[in-house]
């Protein structure tokens, strides 16, 4: 059977994908990114605690990562406004960069893969500004879609 694509419709227009009828239930997703730094930059920054000019870089982009989520539907037009029941995003530091991961928890109709991904793009894009003046050499990398559960399909990377 062949897949086909759930926003447009046979006309080939954009729609939104009809779910009442579907039964709401827990549903979960994660996803990651990574922006990487020339070495230099990320030292400076570690030697300084990741607090920059305009405040502390990871707690920024924590809190602007969860804005991201909860304005997904603003921001993406055929994604449903849902409630959301959870959101985390870890920012950890690597070798030059920072790993970011957004898990997002809801009980409903349809998905939150969008809301996870979004928070991710977020606050990557979040360090990117609070970093600019350091370099334009910064790398957003690999964002992605990790697992999701609930709905239809489970997936997993």
């Amino acid at each position: 059977m062949q897949k086909k694509l759930s926003h447009i419709d046979e006309s080939g227009n954009a729609t939104m994908v009809d779910v009442s009828q579907k039964t709401a239930s827990v549903r979960t997703a994660i996803a990651s990114g990574t922006i990487q730094f020339p070495s230099e930059v990320f030292k400076s920054l570690s030697d300084q605690d990741f607090v920059g000019k305009k405040g502390s870089i990871v707690q920024t982009a924590v809190i602007a990562g969860i804005q991201g989520v909860k304005k997904t539907s603003e921001l993406i037009p055929l994604c449903h406004q849902i409630n959301l029941s959870k959101i985390n995003i870890d920012i950890t530091p690597s070798v030059n960069a920072f790993q970011i991961t957004c898990t997002v928890k809801c009980n409903e109709k349809t998905g939150v893969e969008m809301e996870a991904l979004t928070g991710v793009s977020v606050a990557a894009l979040t360090i990117y500004d609070m970093c600019k003046a350091l370099s334009q050499d910064i790398v957003i990398d690999t964002i992605q879609l990790e697992q999701k559960t609930g709905g239809k399909n489970d997936f997993q990377r």
